[in-house]
């Protein structure tokens, strides 16, 4: 495979200069599924998104504006948006720095932040906000809130190759989603971030007690860690396999147990585009060097990864679905399904969102509190991993692949 990309390096680098660059955002306003209108005294703002994104929200005073920070949205369009209220005097949005983008309601007068919610599903995303009255001295000792720690700056991800790696253990990167700033879906007290971290944890500890694993976590508590950071963890510990941890919650409708989510096809270009647009050229492609190559180069052969990767993505997914119904989990009606996520973009790693359940359904939240129906769902994982290892490495012995985990615990 490395010998091909590099052989096709050169011919691509001839014909890159003679197309333009498409390069995307990691996720996308949809207009016509947005709106801004006054309910009672209040104003509501509902954003639809292409896919989840870490967010904040605070006021700042003079004037009186409410800002949404997102990471990292495009905005095309933001100006035609529906809008049915005159207490909110503008709508602007832009880049706030890099990686990260803003949207600014001014606003007629002093108004605070009532509810504000992310809810998820099918791999899309709607931000609702909602605005009531304020008096003046409120909205000025609410606007004087200090940035979170962290904030200003997120701590850099800790890229260290694991300390001790068995001859022969299958390489497996569990990646608990959100952190610090960005919680994540929240009921009851309880938020994904939080349960995710402590599932993770758990998951570790049944890998390595049960041998033939190297496990690395691309955090170890509830702290900040930018998506693009999450992929160079995966790449720095050498995983065979990377696992993204979830727990989503529903606005509309119900939905029960795991899914497993893969990178869909549609996304595919858009996550060469996004990768190359942002990621470190050495960082792309393990053992391919595209530091003098141009967006395009690097995406097609990205691309060209993908394809070999994405059967071996398929039967990880298969053997995962297969081992959590041995073990009588409940599991979604449609368990594998597929989107844009950005986690998922690594074109040569196995990659799979594994969503534990929602907690917006309540019999999935209290199973994600329970440690027996945990260590429950760490077994079943584990037993999928290991027979996705073993099939993958009888695979390439038979010389029907190249490509092989390197562990076959």
């Amino acid at each position: 495979m490395r010998a091909l990309l590099a052989a096709i390096i050169g011919l691509w680098a001839i014909l890159g200069a003679a197309f333009g660059q498409d390069l995307s955002a990691l996720a996308r306003l949809d207009v016509s599924a947005s709106q801004l209108r006054d309910r009672g005294a209040g104003v509501v703002v509902s954003l639809a998104l292409s896919q989840p994104v870490p967010w904040r929200v605070r006021l700042l005073p003079a004037p009186p504006r409410l800002v949404l920070d997102v990471r990292e949205v495009d905005w095309s369009g933001i100006a035609t948006m529906p809008r049915a209220s005159d207490r909110v005097v503008d709508l602007r949005a832009g880049v706030f720095r890099p990686g990260w983008s803003r949207l600014v309601l001014e606003l007629a007068g002093p108004m605070g932040l009532a509810a504000a919610e992310m809810t998820t599903g099918d791999g899309r995303a709607q931000i609702e906000l909602r605005l009531d009255p304020l008096d003046a001295a409120e909205f000025a000792r609410r606007a004087a809130v200090p940035d979170p720690p962290g904030w200003a700056l997120p701590a850099p991800a800790d890229v260290r190759k694991p300390a001790s790696r068995g001859l022969g253990d299958l390489v497996v990167v569990l990646d608990p989603g959100h952190g610090g700033l960005d919680p994540g879906a929240e009921r009851d007290g309880q938020s994904e971030a939080n349960l995710m971290l402590t599932f993770a944890r758990e998951f570790k500890e049944d890998l390595l007690r049960a041998g033939g694993f190297t496990v690395v976590l691309t955090r170890e508590e509830d702290v900040f860690v930018p998506l693009e950071a999450r992929i160079s963890i995966a790449r720095a510990a050498g995983a065979d396999v990377f696992l993204s941890l979830h727990a989503d919650a529903l606005a509309e409708g119900q939905a029960v147990g795991a899914t497993l989510y893969s990178l869909s096809d549609a996304a595919s270009d858009q996550a060469a585009a996004a990768l190359a647009e942002r990621h470190d050229r050495d960082d792309l492609l393990s053992g391919v060097d595209l530091t003098e190559q141009d967006d395009l180069v690097a995406r097609v052969l990205m691309d060209m990864a993908r394809s070999q990767t994405a059967p071996r993505v398929d039967r990880l997914a298969l053997s995962l679905r297969d081992a959590i119904k041995a073990e009588g989990l409940t599991m979604h009606r449609r368990p594998l399904q597929s989107g844009g996520f950005s986690v998922l973009k690594s074109p040569d790693i196995p990659s799979l969102l594994v969503e534990l359940g929602f907690l917006s359904s309540p019999r999935d939240l209290a199973r994600l509190q329970d440690p027996v129906w945990r260590a429950r769902m760490s077994l079943a994982l584990r037993q999928g991993l290991i027979a996705w290892a073993g099939a993958e490495a009888a695979a390439a012995s038979a010389g029907g692949r190249q490509a092989a985990p390197s562990g076959t615990p």
